[in-house]
């Protein structure tokens, strides 16, 4: 699962509403390295870029995404096990207005969307053959 993570290229197979990425930094996902990446559906693109807030391998990625005017920490936390690992992911709002809104209410907002990604971050990792 953290090569996927790690290969900051992918970000728009796995993140619901990213379209395409533009550059990477070299050292993604040091903290501090940057993905400039697309929103939306062309021609209504919007350039954006996601920053890592923390980073240790194989165990958490806390970044801090951005969608003018709006920004949000979303934290992944790996669990590894036998088989494999358990991936939660987390999401808050890190800016006015969003900030205002209660966590419970942001939680349920973007649960569907969240749960999309780690299906596609699962696929990803799994490296399915077969539906």
């Amino acid at each position: 699962m953290w090569s996927v993570l790690a290969n900051g290229w992918l970000y728009p197979s796995w993140v619901v509403g990213a379209s395409r990425m533009r550059a990477v930094s070299a050292d993604w996902p040091a903290v501090g390295s940057h993905l400039h990446h697309s929103v939306g559906a062309w021609p209504a693109l919007i350039d954006d870029s996601t920053e890592v807030l923390f980073a240790e391998e194989n165990r958490e990625l806390r970044l801090l995404a951005q969608v003018f005017p709006a920004k949000a920490v979303v934290r992944l936390r790996l669990e590894p096990h036998d088989t494999g690992c358990h991936l939660a992911m987390s999401e808050g709002a890190a800016s006015a207005p969003l900030k205002w809104v209660p966590q419970t209410a942001q939680d349920l907002a973007v649960l569907p969307r969240n749960l999309e990604c780690l299906r596609r971050l699962s696929f990803l990792a799994e490296h399915k053959t077969k539906p």
